[in-house]
């Protein structure tokens, strides 16, 4: 390795607190390789486990390695439930995962959604919900079941908090049940295209089945969460999936719902990333707080548009080349002065 500084890394020669790792749109099957709905986009479809397996060796082998790995949804392909091999294929990225050895926290995607229902997904190994932090004298802080959900501490004052954008949704939930009922409303009162999937001719096109959105319930139990970091000086990263958000109809049915819980906290909270499983990895940072920021260097080989989006991101290492959505790394978390 070269012996000059890194231009991006901190002045002071200072070590980063911690780093985690991101990898998003897997999206496994035993198929040979095709392209996205739009044929914009190559998908690797098997070969997104070798890949997997690569990323898992790299985090591994990081001389300080990451406290844990954020896997931001898709897990698996849609096609899985077409050719009734879900399980099977879900078992096989999992038992992929059990070689890595930090803990990963899972969110859920559209593609969880083809493969299994909202209840399976409660019981399987894509629930990380057990390695949540629970703060037992502010219960309004626990999130309920009927949304999934939660917060955690990698570092001490830093706390991670993980979405449902699924929370409202057409997808995965019993089609007799009154919650369905609500959500195809919500659906149809936006998109009266016969193919609901589509946005054309759409004014909010983000009223798409493939997305979801958040419920007031939710939102509220986000809002007890960060008032509770902003009483004790916590530092915030939000994470949720997200659609390419370079399209419109990436966005979630209500955002703007979602951005007026986190405002007021903006100029207390350490950053909001928004980790985006789209061709590229999207991340929102709010202005950060004076004693932290993150590491930078993106790296020339991940998809356009990362460099930027912020200072202060670090993604690297990874053999990102064949995963469908080509988006691992590492973050870095360093002390700033």
């Amino acid at each position: 390795m070269s012996d000059k500084l890194d231009p991006n890394s901190p002045a002071d020669g200072s070590e980063p607190l911690f780093s985690f790792g991101v990898i998003a749109d897997i999206q496994y099957a035993d198929l040979e390789d095709g392209y996205n709905y739009q044929r914009s986009r190559r998908r690797y479809y098997r070969h997104s486990l070798v890949h997997l397996q690569g990323a898992i060796e790299d985090w591994n082998s990081e001389s300080s390695m990451p406290c844990c790995v954020l896997q931001l949804g898709d897990i698996i392909d849609g096609y899985n439930a077409q050719y009734k091999v879900s399980e099977k294929s879900l078992e096989l990225v999992m038992n992929t995962f059990q070689m890595l050895k930090v803990p990963v926290h899972h969110t859920w995607g559209n593609h969880e959604f083809y493969n299994f229902s909202r209840d399976y997904l409660a019981n399987s190994k894509l629930n990380s919900k057990f390695l949540e932090d629970r703060i037992m004298q502010h219960p309004e802080t626990s999130p309920s079941e009927d949304y999934y959900a939660y917060h955690f501490v990698p570092f001490p004052k830093f706390r991670f908090i993980l979405l449902d954008a699924y929370d409202l949704s057409v997808l995965g939930i019993d089609q007799s049940s009154p919650k369905y009922e609500q959500c195809l409303k919500m659906l149809r009162e936006h998109n009266p295209n016969v193919e609901l999937n589509s946005p054309q001719g759409l004014s909010e096109p983000q009223y798409v089945q493939f997305n979801g959105g958040f419920s007031q319930e939710q939102l509220n139990w986000l809002n007890e969460v960060l008032k509770f970091s902003d009483m004790n000086q916590e530092k915030v990263v939000i994470v949720r999936l997200q659609m390419d958000s370079s399209r419109m109809e990436g966005s979630d049915w209500e955002e703007a719902k979602v951005g007026a819980v986190i405002l007021p906290f903006r100029m207390k909270l350490w950053v909001s990333v928004w980790l985006t499983n789209g061709p590229s990895l999207r991340i929102q940072v709010l202005p950060l707080c004076p004693h932290t920021s993150l590491g930078s260097r993106p790296p020339s080989h991940l998809p356009g548009g990362l460099g930027q989006c912020v200072p202060g991101l670090e993604l690297h290492g990874c053999p990102v080349d064949h995963m469908v959505s080509q988006v691992c790394g590492v973050l870095p978390c360093w002390p700033h002065t």
